[in-house]
């Protein structure tokens, strides 16, 4: 059974995320898809060899929008480590204490 996570202040049960290292970590994934953009531009421009102007526009626009979503998902399971382990996420919504998860023993 999982014992329910508290306030080390005051008990309280009711808490909150911060999560301030997932968002920007996501932020940075997604923003680091600029380069597979161009990438996905490249490739189009191949097709468009075969599928003419509108395969190089395809080529682009597919290409940012998957290493935009991979980069995001990346930065934001990179983020939430750092949330859980390293920064005081929580906050305590009775007492405003902000507090890490306590280490498994």
């Amino acid at each position: 059974m999982n014992p329910s996570l508290s306030c080390p202040r005051c008990g309280s049960l009711r808490l909150t995320t911060r999560d301030y290292a997932r968002k920007a970590g996501g932020a940075i994934g997604a923003a680091s898809s600029a380069a597979a953009a161009f990438g996905g531009a490249e490739a189009g421009a191949a097709i468009g060899l075969v599928a003419g102007p509108v395969g190089s526009i395809f080529g682009a626009i597919f290409g940012a929008l998957v290493a935009g979503a991979a980069g995001c998902a990346a930065g934001s399971a990179l983020g939430a480590k750092v949330d859980e382990h390293v920064l005081s996420n929580f906050v305590c919504l009775e007492c405003d204490h902000t507090f890490s998860k306590p280490c498994a023993t």
